[in-house]
């Protein structure tokens, strides 16, 4: 099942004032589930955005998923930080700025399986991206 943009555009307003309304913790679908608010600017528009994720904990990082619930290309979002890498987050109730880059070869696949592990609905998203790579995304304190 597919949403149209304006469904997505109005589910992720949604998320993103319970977030912040309960310091990062959020219910429904994503209940339980470590999330943050990533912030870009729109490479082609320069308008600012603010995308809610699902993250890996990494050492003094954190991993995102450009899985776009399986679709067959890559969310926005990923297009914007590949312009602009020096991006922020919202963590529980702290903003942290960051830089984004995409994780290659052994990194990508070790924290890519132990997102499906943790989450099975990743692997899901995987089978239905019609063989698309699903980026991910590590992002690091600047």
């Amino acid at each position: 099942m597919t949403m149209d943009p304006n469904q997505v555009n109005e589910m992720n307003r949604k998320i993103i004032a319970e977030f912040r309304a309960n310091d990062g913790k959020v219910g429904g679908p994503f209940e339980g589930m470590p999330m943050v608010l990533l912030h870009t600017v729109g490479a082609k528009s320069g308008a600012e955005r603010t995308n809610p994720l699902v993250f890996q904990p990494l050492d003094d990082a954190w991993a995102i998923f450009a899985s776009k619930a399986g679709a067959p290309t890559n969310p926005a979002w990923y297009h914007n930080i590949v312009a602009n890498s020096d991006v922020s987050i919202e963590v529980g109730a702290e903003t942290i700025n960051v830089k984004a880059r995409t994780a290659e070869g052994d990194e990508h696949d070790r924290i890519w399986t132990t997102q499906k592990a943790a989450a099975p609905q990743f692997a899901e998203y995987e089978k239905t991206a019609q063989g698309r790579k699903i980026p991910v995304v590590i992002l690091e304190r600047r």
